[in-house]
């Protein structure tokens, strides 16, 4: 299976569209879709707005290939589960970010060897051929170590909000 999740900030347009042209073209592939506040309505795959994180989990780990914007959370999911990962990056020129940091994410995840980083979605479909041809027998973790994985992550994690509020009262 294929899980396309665009996260829950901004639309992505561009991606949901491609993603569901190719899904046109190869109806045989199972394709679930996060596409959050899309204006496109897709017609030619499995599509919600948003999941329960339960949901959204087991779609992760279903999936042979997430196909995602540049977001760590996803990123990193992926690179913990071993999931063949293709990153298109958000675009500030096109409207889709404030700023271009998700280029600059993909730049450093793009040699990793479970990840193909797609800059122009007219080559989104080469890379979800060779995704499709990739062995089953990836293991988890093949690209980055728990260790680094964990240091990114509660990098980025922030406090619970209920933590924000003992903390400011310290």
């Amino acid at each position: 299976m294929i899980f396309l999740t665009v996260g829950t900030q901004l639309p992505f347009d561009r991606l949901v569209s491609a993603v569901d042209k190719w899904a046109a073209r190869y109806n045989d592939v199972d394709l679930v879709a996060q596409i959050g506040d899309s204006g496109i309505r897709p017609k030619h795959m499995n599509w919600t707005p948003y999941m329960a994180a339960g949901e959204f989990r087991n779609c992760f780990e279903s999936a042979d290939t997430i196909v995602a914007h540049a977001g760590m959370g996803t990123i990193l999911t992926a690179l913990d589960l071993g999931k063949q990962l293709i990153i298109i990056p958000r675009l500030a020129e096109l409207g889709e970010h404030r700023n271009d940091h998700q280029l600059a994410t993909a730049d450093k995840f793009k040699r990793f060897p479970l990840v193909d980083v797609v800059l122009d979605v007219a080559q989104l479909g080469s890379a979800l051929k060779a995704a499709q041809k990739s062995p089953d027998t990836i293991k988890a973790n093949s690209g980055a170590s728990t260790e680094l994985l964990e240091a990114v992550r509660s990098f980025i994690t922030f406090p619970a909000k209920n933590d924000l509020n003992n903390a400011t009262r310290a």
